[in-house]
């Protein structure tokens, strides 16, 4: 007997109850906390350098989130304006400074560093009780059919507003 498909319900925010599961806008900045689990690190209990890589992954994707961007909705904004619209990670510098453990709580900080028409470059940093472990610069463009398109404005515009809100905070902590 053929299952029938269920509509499908659109998907809200977390409840309330669930809010701080995204983590939290700090000064211009997205701090996303995490827990070191056995399968992000190697045999000997260090953080494997490839799951710093998705622990960022997730800093981006709750940071726009936050602003009010997630990820379906812009999918479900974008498909009539820009068919087979994407972001894809440009380029990536990456400094691995100290070890992480199994176990550890970290916080991976996300600040757009510049916002341009079709990409962003964000700095990511990868912290353990306020010392800094891993520092990316990534770059992420916009495309859509193969080619680099301009930032939606209400993103863009958000993203900017996150940018001076973090560098105000830098200025006024010196």
């Amino acid at each position: 007997m053929a299952r029938e498909r269920e509509p499908r319900t659109p998907r809200t925010p977390a409840p309330e109850q669930w809010s701080q599961l995204g983590g939290e806008i700090r000064g211009g900045r997205h701090v996303l906390p995490v827990r070191v689990y056995y399968e992000d690190t190697d045999f000997t209990g260090i953080v494997y350098h490839a799951s710093f890589l998705r622990f960022m992954e997730r800093g981006r994707t709750e940071y726009m989130r936050r602003i009010g961007a997630g990820h379906r909705d812009l999918f479900e904004q974008a498909a009539s304006e820009a068919p087979g619209f994407g972001f894809v990670v440009r380029s990536m510098r990456i400094d691995y400074l100290k070890p992480a453990h199994m176990d550890d709580v970290l916080e991976i900080v996300t600040e757009p560093e510049e916002v341009k028409g079709a990409s962003v470059t964000v700095l990511q940093r990868v912290t353990r009780d306020g010392e800094v472990l891993v520092e990316a610069h990534v770059r992420v463009a916009f495309v859509a059919g193969g080619q680099a398109r301009p930032i939606p404005k209400p993103l863009r515009i958000a993203m900017q507003a996150g940018r001076e809100r973090a560098s105000d905070t830098a200025d006024s902590s010196r």
